[in-house]
């Protein structure tokens, strides 16, 4: 990936790097809205009959329809217990109020769901492209009662331990090779916003310093915030597996290629926006913004260096994840070859039987 999010999913779904789109800065140029010949997936798909979907996030100039989708459900939000900004088919809807029963996970995963089976009762003779965008784990670190408290125990032995058993079944597993390099205890998150560790608390850090130097405290807030990202991350889980029985009842499952990465590294930043942070209600409540910061950062991006923002393999190295059963025969295999995002467009157009225009490789 790009190691940011807009950048990524200008190249995700353009086959450009996202300076030749306009969609990221260069010196002296600053980051604006795609030219006229950038065109997304879904205009280059339309020639093959295909119509194409968008559930979730965007962070794209323009808008979903305008730019070739056929449905969408577009999410702008900070928080994940309301929306203030969203739209449906590229038209703008009403604020919902804050509720313990919504969660932007769920709403997310339900318009997918939703589109599949219209595509399935209306448009059955036409194969489909699907953008899932899910916000999760992206700050704030919202997650549900239920779900934080699966994970409430497991974070208190803190980052330092958890990195290394980490590493330990990397290694185990054949995912990785060599020694694990140090912690880079002086390097925090790349935007500092003092005013957030005012705000936060005494609880917040702004550096993966050693746990055992955390004040009890402090590690008891560290602890808190990664229960609620595995919290939402396992919440993601669901909702993707609730879209995958979807396509199971369209009997779509075995013949769709599925591909499932990320848009940068886990983030180290540190802030506080949208409804600000209270720090006397639950840890992971609509009333409350945290950030995952550089201590736990440092042990998701195992075995790598960094976080988000950075150009290391802990900003742009994730794993893509690709599920295929009638078109890749290999099961449950690693591959090893390095790929980048703007190859997942020539892939998807020579499959559809395309002519790819554009410079990534067909993977």
């Amino acid at each position: 990936n790009t190691a940011r999010c807009w950048s990524t999913r200008a190249s995700l779904l353009t086959g450009y790097y996202a300076q030749q789109v306009r969609r990221d800065s260069l010196p002296g140029i600053k980051r604006g809205n795609r030219p006229s010949w950038a065109h997304l997936l879904p205009v280059m798909l339309k020639p093959a009959g295909y119509r194409s979907y968008h559930s979730g996030k965007w962070h794209i100039d323009g808008l979903p329809l305008a730019a070739g989708f056929d449905r969408s459900y577009y999410v702008n939000n900070h928080g994940f217990f309301r929306l203030k900004f969203h739209y449906l088919d590229d038209e703008r809807q009403p604020a919902t109020p804050i509720s313990p029963k919504f969660y932007v996970t769920d709403a997310i995963a339900d318009h997918a769901v939703d589109v599949l089976k219209e595509h399935a009762s209306q448009h059955a003779d036409k194969p489909f492209f699907h953008y899932l965008a899910f916000t999760a784990p992206h700050f704030p670190l919202h997650a549900l009662p239920k779900d934080i408290e699966r994970y409430r125990q497991r974070y208190l032995q803190g980052w330092d331990k958890i990195r290394a058993a980490r590493w330990q079944k990397q290694k185990k597993l054949g995912l990785a090779e060599g020694n694990l390099s140090p912690v880079e205890r002086e390097v925090g998150p790349h935007h500092h916003f003092p005013d957030a560790y005012e705000i936060l608390g005494p609880g917040e850090v702004r550096y993966p310093v050693p746990w055992n130097s955390l004040t009890k405290e402090q590690q008891a807030f560290q602890a808190d915030k990664m229960a609620v990202h595995a919290a939402m991350i396992d919440s993601m889980d669901r909702a993707i597996g609730r879209v995958l029985d979807q396509l199971r009842r369209m009997k779509a499952f075995e013949d769709t290629l599925i591909l499932f990465l990320s848009d940068n590294g886990a983030s180290a930043e540190v802030m506080v926006r949208g409804d600000g942070h209270d720090t006397k209600a639950p840890l992971g409540s609509a009333y409350t913004y945290l950030c995952l910061g550089a201590g736990w950062s440092t042990a998701c991006n195992t075995p790598f260096r960094m976080h988000k923002t950075w150009v290391h393999e802990g900003g742009t190295c994730t794993p893509l994840l690709a599920h295929w059963p009638k078109g890749i025969e290999g099961r449950g295999e690693l591959r090893r070859t390095p790929g980048h995002v703007i190859d997942v467009v020539p892939t998807i157009l020579e499959l559809a039987g395309i002519s790819a225009l554009v410079q990534g490789k067909n993977a």
